[in-house]
């Protein structure tokens, strides 16, 4: 019988494949996030985040400052559950906390956030009803009934790092299509249109030449305008993280 020894071509080799490294761990300073969003049923002509509520941008201006966030369920089937939150400090360094659905009117973090990263129910259940996230009176984060995480087509960029994009795409069910737009906003700024495209009954891919570049705390929103009434629309892009260093 044929022995077959399968080795990575870094283990025989002098290179491999700079995208595979990163996910491998092997270059130090970098690393890669995949940003995914679905918003279940766009209006006919509203304009909205790629997010898990309906019809509405995100409220940037809810983190005008840092505070507490709180997580409540819909379902008393989610009594006791835990749910991980992850975020960004006053610092903008990322910070990680796990929440126990004990209380029907929500619990309230340990943590002071600036931005909310991630929402995912943590074990092997799912949620039966949705989790939402407030911050103040204002949602901020939301897990669909069953779906058990955020999809939530906004991103903060950690202090420290700067992000690079080189990939997007967007979907749109049969018969609909919007006018997709990439924002960016830095720090102290107002947000622009780092790319626009058009989209119909079926998939966007665009790879950027030159991976898009965004600073430090800089704010990223996915947005949609859609032309066709109840359309569910969904939003991707990659971002390889690489660490600035400090002065030498």
């Amino acid at each position: 019988m044929a022995v077959y020894d399968i080795r990575s071509i870094s283990q025989v080799g002098t290179s491999e494949p700079f995208e595979l490294q990163i996910a491998r761990g092997q270059i130090p300073g970098h690393s890669f996030v995949h940003r995914q969003g679905r918003v279940p049923a766009m209006s006919q002509n509203q304009t909205g985040t790629v997010w898990d509520v309906n019809d509405t941008l995100y409220p940037w201006s809810a983190w005008d400052t840092a505070g507490t966030i709180a997580v409540a369920r819909a379902s008393a089937s989610d009594a006791g559950k835990n749910v991980i939150i992850r975020g960004l400090d006053a610092d903008y360094n990322p910070i990680t906390e796990i929440i126990t659905l004990t209380a029907a009117s929500g619990n309230t973090s340990t943590n002071t956030y600036t931005r909310l990263d991630f929402i995912q129910m943590n074990g092997t259940a799912e949620n039966v009803g949705a989790i939402t996230v407030t911050k103040g009176a204002t949602t901020v984060g939301s897990i669909a009934a069953g779906v058990g995480q955020s999809l939530m087509g906004v991103y903060t960029v950690p202090a420290g790092y700067t992000a690079y994009i080189p990939h997007g795409s967007m979907t749109i069910r049969e018969g609909a299509d919007a006018t997709g737009s990439f924002y960016y906003r830095i720090p102290g700024g107002r947000f622009l249109i780092g790319h626009t495209f058009e989209v119909a009954s079926s998939e966007y891919n665009y790879a950027f030449s030159v991976p898009f570049r965004v600073p430090e705390k800089s704010d990223i929103d996915v947005r949609a305008t859609v032309r066709s009434n109840n359309a569910l629309v969904t939003a991707a892009y990659d971002i390889i993280l690489i660490k600035e260093q400090g002065p030498l």
